[in-house]
């Protein structure tokens, strides 16, 4: 027997409420066991990110390679990169490693508005991330810059996400949260071209601190639960539903706060 693994690569936030630490809470909330890798060190709270520095791309492969070579890692969450020698790195190890499941959250600009990536790291990520990833989460400012169209409607939903498995993805969620509607549907499109669509009425709520960093982490708990895909993100995004109704009402800060990822955790799980 053994614990679920799922390994982190992703940014630190200081307030607690996103990358790294989101992700461990989620991994955890949801009975899996989180490692990491640490791309970045954030200095930000729900305000906003007032400094960034990368983490040197040598360190980040040695917890790569610490992580790959002891633990089992069922699945891998790869949130904000930060340059793109961090994101040939990340690349090399999955082509070293081949874990069954990889989740890309392709993270560029913060709720506030920050830039969270170099300009050249974006082209690096589409064209050495994005083929090696079960599925791209990009939310709909991202998946705008990735394709080179703006998003309005379904139909430039649908043009993007043909756009995202042009590029060498096998699926993409674009994720609507930030779309003006009553309700918050993401759009699920893989590379057999199939169509699903997960909708959800909008929670009106301050507290949406770290909600793509949330999602992306448990659709990955989920594939390493042995999830299939669909399921996955049909699980996943009930869980973020509920972790942003449960936290709606409770202050952490100033600004736009964290959801409750521990509205109802789950022990964590033994698996053979």
């Amino acid at each position: 027997m053994e614990y679920p693994v799922v390994l982190s690569i992703a940014g630190s936030d200081s307030s607690g409420g996103a990358g790294i630490q989101a992700d461990i809470k989620t991994i955890s909330a949801l009975g899996a066991y989180a490692a990491t890798a640490i791309t970045a060190v954030t200095a930000q709270n729900t305000m906003g990110v007032t400094a960034v520095q990368g983490i040197s791309p040598d360190i980040v492969k040695a917890q790569l390679d610490a992580v790959f070579c002891d633990l089992h890692v069922r699945a891998v969450k790869i949130g904000m990169l930060y340059s793109s020698e961090i994101i040939e790195v990340v690349a090399d190890a999955l082509k070293k490693y081949q874990p069954d499941n990889v989740v890309l959250d392709p993270v560029m600009i913060s709720t506030s508005g920050s830039k969270l990536i170099a300009d050249d790291a974006i082209a690096a990520m589409v064209s050495h991330l994005m083929p090696l990833s079960t599925i791209v989460t990009p939310n709909r400012l991202e998946a705008a810059l990735i394709a080179g169209i703006k998003l309005s409607g379904i139909t430039d939903v649908l043009e993007a996400a043909e756009r995202f498995i042009g590029m060498g993805c096998n699926a993409v969620l674009i994720k609507g949260g930030d779309f003006i509607s009553d309700n918050s549907d993401d759009y699920l499109y893989t590379s057999d071209d199939e169509v699903q669509i997960f909708k959800t009425p909008r929670i009106q709520s301050p507290n949406t601190h770290g909600t793509g960093c949330t999602l992306s982490s448990a659709i990955a708990t989920m594939l390493a639960m042995g999830e299939p895909l669909n399921e996955a993100v049909d699980k996943a995004k009930a869980y973020i539903t509920k972790a942003i109704e449960s936290g709606k009402n409770v202050t952490v800060g100033k600004g736009h706060g964290p959801v409750n990822h521990f509205f109802k955790p789950i022990s964590l799980k033994k698996v053979r």
